[in-house]
Formats: C-alpha cells, sequence, structure tokens
C-alpha cells in the first residue's frame, strides 16, 4: 500500500509538468508570431547594446552612407550586411551615389528596379576579410575578388592608392562580421 500512496504524487507531479510544458509550448508559438511581425527582417532587426556592431548596423550609422543604406533596405538585402561573415563590402558615399547620372539613383530605388539593384550592391559584398594589406596582398597575386553577385573585381596598387573594381578605397572600418573599405566610386556591372 506504501508503495501505491509514493507512486500516485510522482505521477501527478508528472502531469502538471506535463500540462506546464504544454502550455509553455503554444505560449512560444504566440510568441513565434508575433516575433515574426515584429522583426520581418530577420537578424537585420536585431539590435542589442552589448555586441560589437556589424557591418549593416554601421553603415546605418554613418551619415555619409546613407544612400547606401536606402539602397540595400530598398533591394531588401539587409541580411548579405548581417550574416556572420567574415565579409567584406566596400561601401560607396553619397558623393558616389551623387556622381552618378542624374536620376540613376531615383530609377534604382523604384520598387520594379529592386533586382537589378540588388545584383549592383551585391557587387560591393565580397566574402571574406579583405583589409588594406589583404587587397595589397591579393593585387600583388594577381588576384581578382569574387563577389556576392558572382562577378569578379580587379584590385589595382597605385602608389599608396588601392583601387578595387575602379573605385578608390578611402578608408577601412572593423567590424564584428567584416570589413567596411569605403570607396569613392559606386561599381558598375560591365
Amino acid at each position: 500500500m506504501k508503495k501505491i500512496v509514493i507512486t500516485i504524487p510522482f505521477i501527478v507531479l508528472g502531469l502538471m509538468i506535463l500540462c506546464a510544458c504544454g502550455s509553455g509550448s503554444q505560449a512560444s508559438d504566440g510568441e513565434s508570431a508575433q516575433a515574426a511581425e515584429t522583426h520581418p527582417l530577420g537578424q537585420a532587426s536585431v539590435a542589442d547594446d552589448v555586441s560589437a556592431k556589424n557591418i549593416l548596423q554601421v553603415a546605418i550609422g554613418s551619415e555619409p552612407h546613407s544612400t547606401l543604406v536606402a539602397a540595400v533596405q530598398a533591394a531588401q538585402i539587409e541580411h548579405v550586411l548581417v550574416n556572420a561573415g567574415p565579409l567584406t563590402v566596400f561601401a560607396p558615399t553619397n558623393d558616389a551615389f551623387a556622381a552618378l547620372p542624374e536620376g540613376t539613383v531615383d530609377n534604382l530605388l523604384k520598387p520594379e528596379n529592386k533586382e537589378t539593384l540588388a545584383t549592383i550592391l551585391k557587387g560591393h559584398a565580397a566574402p571574406g576579410s579583405f583589409n588594406v594589406e589583404g587587397l595589397k596582398k591579393e593585387a600583388r597575386k594577381g588576384r581578382k575578388i569574387f563577389m556576392a553577385n558572382e562577378t569578379y573585381l580587379e584590385v589595382i596598387v597605385d602608389g599608396e592608392d588601392i583601387m578595387v573594381g575602379g573605385a578608390k578605397v578611402i578608408g577601412t572600418v572593423q567590424t564584428s562580421n567584416g570589413i567596411i573599405n569605403v570607396v569613392d566610386k559606386v561599381i558598375l556591372p560591365n
């Protein structure tokens, strides 16, 4: 008789745990749906005050890159700039976008040109980590850099200048998931 008395509380406790786990999973399903609505961009919308900033977060905080950020958002490719990396982005300044023929940026930002814009922007992102020394090394070896739009960019060192795809590197910023090389020109596909 004592065995039955001891076993019943354990069965009741087990049922309580199962019920609690069941209601928790329903809540997490609801939380998942709410999270999907709150964070439609996936990792690109995650922010905290503790982690080092990734490429997208650094670009968003840089006023000279507001046109680039607007273009990335219009092309809906924020995820490219937040992946774990390492990643190198050749980031044209607002002045570089302004140097394009009049109306080019406005035209590219139209929803119907989203794929073209995405292709152009992916031509500014390379898997791997290419700081100034890394770029010089690629140039010495005569290698081209593979880009996210499946093209290759030539690296040329001319004195102190480093040119990538015809754009001059004018600054470098290290981020949590790679490197931003600020460039003075928008790199367009041939």
